[in-house]
């Protein structure tokens, strides 16, 4: 070490940057790749976790769900063991700090180049300020970062980029094969624009409407939906998320729809959902706002089966404006017919069931919606016409 390489003190320097050998690897005529190994132990110098999180006005941000310790407890005790070996590459998007210096003349093929990654190291004291984000392998890193032992290298694929939406889309499609939380995924959806797969790219649409359904002070969902950044909400996401789908597929939502983009007019749509759930709190005020363990109304079964209803009405006022008011008339016949938190419900045929015997099945949920359609029917819709007038 020469004598520039050291402060005054005499200590070694802190180096100001890292430079690895690396591979540039070019995929189609707009992506670029970059294959690099390095120790595991530095991976936190330049490279941090995106947690997913709510800024004060609900704004989200990043992507990673929390550490699972006990995962990251198994693979620390691998790598603790005789020969470990991690084959898998952790994947790292960086932005436009990092650089790529190539060697010329040493080149690979057509595409694909040697050179040199060039990662910065100074100011990046703090998580928020490191050049790098772990897109996937966020528990393999944490694993080495703590395992008793000196060094580990381990195999990156890096990309750059200083669009935070790429970097979401990119962990979404690193991550649809494996066994990530599909109510992560359903998070992050609003904030991608690219091509998903088919399933995924469906519920892009109605998880928007989820999110703003759970985030909007107007909604009556206001935080009441379970998701990674509201984890304390009532109601599942997935509930939500079918009960939209289906009346964007063929109910009150779907005249706002636009089958060409798969998205639509969502100030109609919500104004739809919030005067109807808002009928629903009203109506039902014992119900509203429980658990789904002492509320069959805040449960899967009883989100899904209402939102047939909802639809029915729309259905019958569809030359008006549907209202809170005139949702709440149309509902308030059901009353004596629904067992949300305690007694029986009569399905028919001598098929009676507890309240809380309704569970989360598709027959259930069958034949939920179809007690109170045929209820809806007969109190409301026969009595009164059809086809409803102002």
């Amino acid at each position: 070490m020469s004598k520039g390489d050291r402060t005054a003190t005499g200590a070694p320097k802190k180096a100001s940057e890292l430079r690895l050998p690396a591979l540039r690897v070019r995929q189609g005529e707009r992506r670029t790749l970059y294959s690099f190994a390095v120790d595991g132990k530095t991976l936190d110098r330049f490279a941090a976790v995106s947690r997913l999180r709510r800024d004060e006005e609900r704004a989200i941000h990043g992507y990673q769900r929390p550490e699972v310790l006990s995962h990251i407890g198994e693979i620390r005790r691998y790598l603790e063991s005789t020969a470990p070996m991690i084959p898998n590459a952790l994947v790292v998007a960086f932005d436009e700090r990092v650089r790529f210096l190539p060697h010329e003349g040493l080149n690979g093929c057509a595409y694909s180049q040697h050179g040199e990654l060039v990662i910065p190291l100074e100011g990046s004291s703090c998580q928020e300020g490191l050049p790098g984000w772990i897109v996937d392998g966020q528990q393999r890193a944490a694993a080495i970062r703590e395992a008793n032992i000196e060094a580990f290298p381990i195999c990156v694929t890096a990309f750059i980029t200083s669009d935070l939406q790429e970097q979401r889309e990119q962990f979404i499609l690193v991550n649809t094969t494996k066994p990530l939380p599909k109510g992560l995924i359903y998070e992050l959806l609003p904030a991608t624009e690219s091509r998903l797969p088919t399933l995924l790219q469906r519920r892009r649409f109605p998880a928007h409407l989820m999110d703003r359904l759970n985030n909007e002070s107007v909604s009556p969902f206001h935080r009441a939906i379970s998701t990674p950044t509201t984890p304390n909400g009532i109601v599942k996401d997935n509930s939500i998320l079918r009960m939209l789908e289906n009346s964007l597929s063929d109910g009150a939502l779907h005249p706002y729809r636009d089958p060409v983009t798969g998205r639509g007019d969502e100030a109609t749509m919500l104004s739809i959902v919030n005067a109807f759930w808002a009928a629903v709190k009203e109506v039902f005020p014992d119900a509203w706002g429980k658990p789904p363990r002492r509320s069959r109304l805040m449960h899967g079964a009883g989100i899904v089966a209402m939102g047939y209803v909802m639809d029915a009405i729309a259905d019958r006022y569809r030359s008006q404006t549907l209202t809170a008011a005139l949702f709440k008339e149309d509902l308030e016949p059901l009353v004596e017919v629904c067992s949300w938190t305690h007694g029986y419900w009569d399905f028919g045929g001598g098929d009676i069931r507890k309240w809380n015997e309704v569970q989360n099945t598709s027959k259930d949920v069958f034949r939920l919606a179809n007690l109170l359609l045929v209820e809806y029917k007969r109190r409301v819709w026969s009595r009164q016409g059809a086809t409803a007038t102002a």
